[in-house]
């Protein structure tokens, strides 16, 4: 159930900018274990954004969730695995106070095994990408 490592928690910086690194699978396709993303701490939230939460229950833990609408009292927030739960589903609506910041990009590390120049290419070529809101909501957005 965790999503991000627990030393992703913004230490106070000039800029509303961390780093977090993803552990557990809730978001994929969209993120992987072991992906770091660039975390706008404070930033606005619309519906389909990829968001940064604390967790309503244990709150020294911090998931990554995608906020699917807004309701009374806070976000309603949903993992883009079906299968692998912990999302409102399983605790309701998020307040807004526990919601920290939007995920503005993903870099996926290189993982030492692959060292064929083609599997560099590769790499190199879907490495680093912005991760964009869904705002054309999937089917499942729509359907809670």
């Amino acid at each position: 159930m965790p999503e991000l490592s627990q030393d992703a928690e913004r230490v106070r910086a000039p800029l509303p900018f961390g780093v977090a690194e993803v552990t557990g699978p809730s978001m994929v396709p969209t993120l992987h274990h072991g992906d770091r993303l660039l975390v706008h701490y404070g930033a606005r939230v619309r519906r389909g954004d990829v968001i940064v939460l604390r967790h309503p229950f244990q709150q020294d833990l911090l998931v990554v969730k995608r906020a699917a609408e807004r309701r009374d009292g806070g976000w309603w927030v949903l993992g883009d695995n079906t299968y692998a739960g912990g999302d409102s589903t399983d605790y309701g609506v998020v307040p807004d106070e526990l919601v920290l910041g939007r995920v503005r990009f993903r870099y996926r590390p290189r993982s030492s095994g692959r060292r064929s120049p083609l599997a560099v290419v590769g790499w190199a070529l879907s490495s680093a990408r912005p991760v964009l809101s869904a705002r054309s909501a999937s089917r499942r957005l729509r359907a809670r």
